[in-house]
């Protein structure tokens, strides 16, 4: 496991203590508090371009490796959006800071959308890639087919068993395939690829990547995820910079937009051209540009 999490560069791997779990995060620079959250299918490697980067102009870059995934704890329980969010929280305060700026991609997105809705105090700005507020995203699966089967992935994780078992076939092969589907030309490359295959292989993160799933949609006709979506209903105050890939096929680019009637504060939005649903990854250098302008902007208006 220690080659697969704990890759050398130009970082400190640490683990964190917050509220009963042990998180792994890997650490660059000083000063404030920039904490990012992969999504699915990735882990805290997804943002290796970013921490140089944003440790280089003065700030403390913190990738955390979420519940379940690389070298975190893989619990048995804990993957609804809420404990997600406390998860993000206490990990926060546990690095001693008051707040951060939350960069958060797919999954980790969504845990952005939810920590500034439900500790708003915690959230000094959000930073959301390729993942519409979950509210936008229900819409956008409600109501328009085309959104609905992109998201094909979430309803086929109900399944019993079976998505585990397709995840850590052939070596990780499927998680290789969902990075090529979701992208945009020519990523990822055969390191990339490797290296969130092994991710996935680890303990049993195909089990915790499922659960993750299994809850967001098992919960929309309960109580736990009636709740959560009435909650989601609180507009976000933070400054909110949303940016995406015109070819993403797995959110929509138009149900993504739709969040910003959830966002009461400033809030932006960027629209990256030729780039699929990794930004982060597909243009790295122009992702870090565009939110480290932003993040220098003293007033993020339009």
């Amino acid at each position: 496991m220690t080659e697969v999490v704990e890759v050398p560069g130009p970082w400190e791997h640490r683990t964190i203590a917050a509220g009963g779990t042990r998180f792994h995060v890997a650490e660059a620079g000083a000063g404030p508090l920039v904490l990012f959250l992969h999504g699915f299918p990735e882990y805290w490697w997804a943002w290796r371009n970013q921490l140089p980067a944003f440790a280089g102009s003065g700030y403390r870059a913190v990738a955390l490796d979420m519940r379940g995934t690389g070298g975190s704890d893989h619990t048995p329980r804990g993957y609804d959006l809420v404990s997600l969010a406390n998860d993000v929280s206490t990990v926060i305060r546990s690095l001693g800071a008051t707040d951060a700026v939350v960069v958060g991609h797919d999954w980790g997105g969504l845990v952005g959308w939810t920590l500034a809705t439900l500790e708003q105090e915690l959230v000094h700005r959000l930073v959301v890639v390729s993942a519409a507020h979950p509210r936008a995203l229900r819409r956008g699966a409600l109501t328009h087919p085309d959104q609905l089967m992109a998201v094909g992935h979430a309803w086929r994780m109900q399944l019993p068993w079976l998505p585990e078992r397709q995840l850590v076939a052939d070596g990780g092969a499927y998680v290789e395939q969902l990075l090529s589907r979701w992208s945009g030309p020519g990523w990822p490359d055969q390191e990339t690829a490797a290296r969130y295959r092994a991710a996935m292989l680890l303990g049993n993160t195909a089990y915790c990547t499922a659960e993750y799933h299994r809850w967001v949609v098992r919960s929309l006709p309960r109580p736990d995820g009636l709740r959560y979506a009435h909650r989601m209903r609180e507009p976000v105050t933070a400054p909110v910079l949303q940016v995406h890939g015109d070819l993403d096929p797995c959110t929509f680019p138009s149900t993504a937009r739709g969040s910003a009637r959830y966002v009461a504060g400033p809030y932006r939005w960027e629209l990256f051209d030729e780039v699929g649903h990794f930004p982060h990854e597909e243009a790295p250098d122009r992702f870090s540009r565009t939110v480290l302008a932003w993040l220098d902007d003293v007033e993020p208006e339009l």
